[in-house]
């Protein structure tokens, strides 16, 4: 299997294949096996891109620029399947799995009316042959959900707790999540705020600034936060509220950056950088500390930046921290593998939601699914929703060490 998607960041495509395997005898109830075989990133051709980030609000965005941005993602995503195809899936594969780049999540107070993935996927499975399974998340918002984050389902199982500790993985992409497992509640997931996409838009507002992002946090590191900018920020309500509840680029962008900075004599990069580290790894920390966290598993583009990776640190405190790598699954990929989890467990007909992360009303088989050049053939569905998740080696196929 190969999962596809582009994370709110819009830095590329992520491409992973895996083998998957339902053992629904399995001792303690069904477990899903994943097999990582290898991953890679793909970067957009420099002008989607910026044509990408051009049409994220608060810009206004036509029919025409909605069709025409459709098309030329869902061929970029066609484009990096073949790669990954070619160069780690051994040259075939059996389904593909897309979770397209969302160009808006549009949430209305707590609740979540729509949201919007571009990235047809019949241009995928046309350059490929491959059934694409795609469109995964508005089934869960149709059913009362955020459609986010949906890698609460790989986490729940991933970090099935044989202990009382509660585990927190959390994914730093442009906009931050947490799943909480463990403890005495039911797996609880949610958005804490922006990730890197403030980060990244105050590198495109510098003056004279010709970065698109601060590569390993250099330039913050050079930095000290400013306090009262801090305070601003820090003061958004969307913190205090209760969750489930998502975000994105439509809430955190440079204009709501603008506006936080306005009236504040001028502040330098490296210091504006600083203070937006600050935002991310104090919210970050307050969320996960408030769950009673033991243990923090971090994934994501952010795990590259090694300033806001020492921010977090500090901020956790007795809090263990370490990175998704550890246990099996690169950091930089772990969102391409779930999403080729959730298309394995649709093909399945299988939930891939969980209702207490996303607040749907129930489990739901999530996705549509694009027949590829043979005729469709879905295979039996399974009869019960797998309770664990178990990440394997490949050089003998032994599992990777648990996290509980």
């Amino acid at each position: 299997m190969l999962g596809l998607i582009s994370g709110t960041s819009m830095d590329g495509i992520d491409v992973a294949v895996a083998e998957f395997c339902l053992r629904e005898d399995a001792p303690g109830g069904p477990v899903v096996e994943l097999l990582p075989l290898g991953s890679r990133e793909i970067a957009y051709p420099e002008q989607l891109r910026r044509d990408l980030v051009a049409a994220l609000p608060p810009a206004e965005c036509s029919a025409e620029r909605l069709c025409v941005l459709d098309t030329l993602v869902g061929q970029a995503f066609a484009d990096a399947a073949r790669k990954g195809i070619a160069e780690v899936g051994c040259g075939e594969v059996d389904l593909i799995a897309s979770l397209g780049q969302t160009i808006y999540h549009w949430v209305d107070g707590r609740t979540c009316k729509g949201t919007l993935q571009l990235g047809q996927p019949a241009w995928i499975a046309e350059a490929t042959g491959a059934p694409v399974v795609a469109d995964l998340r508005v089934r869960d918002v149709a059913a009362g959900g955020h459609g986010a984050p949906l890698a609460s389902l790989l986490d729940a199982l991933w970090l099935a707790p044989t202990s009382d500790d509660v585990a927190v993985a959390l994914n730093i992409g442009g906009i931050a999540n947490i799943t909480v497992v463990g403890g005495t509640h039911a797996p609880l997931a949610y958005d804490t705020g922006p990730g890197n996409a403030l980060l990244d838009a105050a590198c495109r507002l510098a003056a004279d600034s010709r970065i698109q992002y601060d590569e390993g946090g250099r330039l913050a590191a050079n930095g000290s936060p400013h306090p009262d900018l801090l305070s601003r920020l820090l003061a958004d309500p969307y913190y205090a509220a209760a969750p489930p509840k998502s975000t994105g680029k439509e809430h955190f962008h440079a204009d709501y950056l603008r506006t936080a900075l306005d009236g504040l004599p001028d502040i330098a990069l490296p210091d504006l950088l600083a203070t937006l580290v600050e935002l991310t790894a104090i919210t970050v920390a307050d969320a996960c500390r408030g769950h009673g966290a033991d243990r923090v598993v971090a994934s994501g583009g952010g795990v590259r930046n090694a300033t806001l990776m020492a921010a977090l640190d500090r901020h956790l405190g007795a809090t263990e921290l370490a990175t998704s790598e550890s246990f099996g699954l690169a950091a930089d990929a772990k969102e391409a593998y779930l999403t080729a989890l959730l298309g394995f467990l649709t093909w399945h007909g299988l939930p891939a939601n969980l209702p207490t992360a996303t607040g749907a009303s129930g489990p739901r088989v999530l996705g549509s699914i694009t027949p590829g050049r043979q005729a469709l053939q879905l295979p039996e569905p399974a009869t019960t929703p797998p309770r664990r998740l178990r990440v394997l080696q490949l050089a003998d196929q032994t599992p990777m060490p648990r996290l509980g």
